[in-house]
């Protein structure tokens, strides 16, 4: 254990975070979503996993130590519902919540047709599987920044 880092944040994916630079894209997916063989295309190469909690729970768990990039107006990306895109299930509205938290302000999810989410999570860094075992609880985020001391 470690203090100020959330225990769902396992070795595995605090070294992906870590290793992740600005404008680096992450995954974080439910039980439906095709990890594994997205994970193998993905810069990191291969699956990470925060088991048994919901997607809501990894994201506050991610961003609790990743800024979401500010330069970009889709640092906050949602998987959209077939057929209705404008539809915010309530998984990603918890995630949502998650975001605003921590980031201390409301952050809009963009919405993505699920194809593109697809093509787009197989040129990110990592994707993290987690317990969400409701449709749709499929997002990616781009990594920020964190300015110097005083900045």
């Amino acid at each position: 254990m470690l203090k100020g880092i959330n225990p769902l944040l396992n070795a595995d994916v605090l070294y992906a975070l870590r290793a992740m630079g600005h404008g680096d894209r992450l995954v974080v997916c439910d039980t439906n979503f095709p990890a594994d063989s997205i994970a193998r295309q993905t810069v990191f190469g291969e699956l990470l996993r925060i088991d048994n909690v919901s997607a809501a729970k990894a994201v506050e768990a991610v961003l609790s130590v990743m800024p979401l990039d500010t330069f970009v107006d889709d640092a906050a990306i949602r998987m959209e519902i077939v057929g209705q895109p404008q539809e915010v299930p309530p998984v990603q509205r918890e995630v949502q919540a998650a975001i605003d938290r921590a980031e201390g302000r409301s952050w809009p999810l963009v919405g993505v047709e699920r194809h593109a989410f697809y093509e787009q999570a197989k040129a990110a860094y990592c994707v993290i599987a987690t317990g969400e075992r409701r449709f749709y609880g499929c997002f990616l985020f781009s990594k920020g920044v964190i300015a110097p001391d005083g900045e």
